[in-house]
């Protein structure tokens, strides 16, 4: 059988033909039974409508069902006839392969048939996409000023492209600021809206609420001020947090003033922590007298806590003395008593380790001790240790004198007459005490002694961290400034800055009381 139109290849091996070929050279295959064209235009294209708008959102307008179009099932008038197929070819269901449920095969495009359920989406070998997914119900309205959370859109979903917009004017043509077909409702969240946007119906950018002051943490208050630089701030820990320095501890430099007296302690120069403690003190007599008491400690350094020692001793003293002698107690035994209380409040800092029992160089705390009371009329001194009382005249015309003695080798050995104070004092053993306050003390000997001065003057009461630069009575008078009975406190300052000026090699404690004591009573509380 002649063909009526010319084949360029074989169609089952692509062999090349010439055009009187009957048969393919190659494969030996019919020419003859291929088919030709069919008779007859091709059927003409289907008239696609163009995707609608979108929104102004972003988000992509509704895919078209199948209902919408021409030639499908919803429209059986306009279904395009089925090409007729040239005679020898089959269908694939008539050649044993099955039809797809719901589909027509044929060698044109696959219409959707009326058995298929519609809202299955078309098959994914189907040439174009007819169906939809299915319609997301509308969320209920969002109260004004939250957001609802909705799942965030999918990165991968397709955005189809967008149809050139119809001509500004045309009849039933949507304009520029018109809504999509089948927008949802202004203030309605969409699906895929963030929380917070202008889709989910809440203000672009919403500020956020600033923080309740009264829920907030008030701020720290500043630090003070560093002692050495005078502009850092002083941290936690005690330094300076711009020069880096160290600051001074509270006991480092103390001062203390009544109106009958004064009291000045500073660290010295030397010594990395101020070991000594004083505490001053007035009260009244039951005969209306005024009486004033000044309480100087001096810890030892060789011991285990020097500094508790010191301050207990002191406060131990001026409590009982402030509790005797109000009560009429005659003051020597007052001071006897005050003694004896200081020095079981230091054994009692023996039972207090800080350090491991195990551990070497732990020994009991220890002071010396040195007390003043003055009054009108009688001037009483006690001590035990190496602390001492000096007394100046105002007129310094008469003689200064020294109130108390040593408990150490130098005065031993003056005592005895086997050195003189001048070689005594030079020697390396000349401040090795023999008598203190502490637990691993030798039996507690309690000095005590009263004077009846015939004019007024200064009583002053230091630690060996004064006395060491001026040792006799005449060149602590000679320190002594002149109206140091009614400026106590100025005249405590001279001379612990005379000690500094000499070298500070120790810690330095200075009081000052007025003989007579003058002025009402004040107490001032222990330190």
């Amino acid at each position: 059988m002649a063909r009526t139109h010319q084949l360029a290849a074989c169609p089952r091996c692509a062999e090349p033909l010439d055009a009187s070929d009957l048969y393919c050279g190659g494969c030996g295959y019919d020419l003859s039974a291929v088919p030709g064209p069919p008779a007859g235009p091709p059927p003409p294209a289907p008239d696609w409508p163009q995707a609608r708008e979108t929104d102004g959102t972003g988000r992509p307008a509704p895919v078209l069902r199948a209902s919408d179009l021409p030639a499908t099932v919803s429209d059986t008038s306009a279904r395009p006839e089925q090409p007729t197929l040239p005679e020898g070819v089959r269908l694939p269901e008539e050649a044993g392969v099955p039809a797809e449920p719901g589909v027509r095969a044929g060698g044109g495009p696959r219409y959707v048939t009326d058995d298929r359920p519609a809202e299955h989406p078309e098959p994914p070998d189907s040439d174009y996409a007819l169906a939809a997914p299915p319609p997301v119900p509308p969320s209920p309205p969002t109260p004004p000023g939250a957001g609802a959370h909705v799942p965030a859109q999918s990165a991968a979903a397709p955005v189809p492209p967008r149809p050139e917009a119809a001509p500004e004017g045309a009849q039933g043509a949507p304009g520029p600021n018109a809504p999509a077909p089948n927008a949802p409702a202004p203030g309605t969240p969409l699906p895929n809206a963030s929380p917070g946007s202008p889709a989910a119906g809440a203000p672009a950018s919403a500020p956020e609420a600033a923080p309740d002051p009264r829920l907030s943490p008030p701020p720290p208050e500043p630090g003070p001020v560093c002692a050495r630089c005078g502009a850092g701030r002083v941290d936690a820990d005690g330094y300076c947090e711009r020069c880096g320095h160290a600051q001074p501890r509270p006991r480092d430099h103390m001062e203390r003033e009544l109106s009958t007296l004064a009291a000045v302690s500073d660290r010295g120069l030397r010594h990395h922590r101020n070991e000594d403690a004083f505490a001053v003190a007035a009260t009244a007599l039951p005969d209306g007298a005024t009486a004033a008491v000044a309480v100087v400690c001096d810890g030892v350094s060789s011991a285990t806590r020097p500094d508790a020692a010191s301050l207990a001793a002191a406060q131990t003293a001026e409590a009982a003395l402030m509790a005797s002698l109000p009560r009429g107690t005659r003051p020597e035994q007052a001071m006897r008593e005050a003694i004896e209380q200081a020095a079981e409040a230091v054994n009692a800092l023996a039972d207090e380790p800080v350090l491991p029992p195990e551990e070497p160089g732990q020994n009991a705390p220890a002071c010396t001790l040195v007390a003043a009371i003055v009054t009108e009329e009688l001037l009483v001194v006690g001590w035990v240790g190496d602390s001492r009382v000096y007394w100046v005249p105002a007129d310094r015309s008469a003689t200064p004198y020294r109130l108390t003695e040593d408990d150490s080798w130098a005065a031993q050995m003056v005592a005895a007459r086997l050195l003189s104070e001048e070689e005594a004092y030079a020697d390396e053993r000349a401040h090795a005490i023999t008598g203190w306050l502490g637990a691993d003390a030798y039996e507690l000997e309690p000095h005590t002694a009263a004077f009846r001065p015939e004019a007024p003057g200064s009583v002053v009461v230091c630690t060996d961290g004064l006395w060491n630069y001026a040792e006799s009575a005449e060149a602590m008078a000679a320190l002594l400034p002149a109206d140091s009975g009614s400026r106590p406190l100025d005249a405590a300052r001279t001379l612990v800055r005379y000690a500094l000026d000499s070298g500070g090699h120790d810690n330095i404690t200075v009081a000052v009381v007025p003989y007579p004591a003058p002025g009402e009573p004040v107490r001032l509380e222990a330190r």
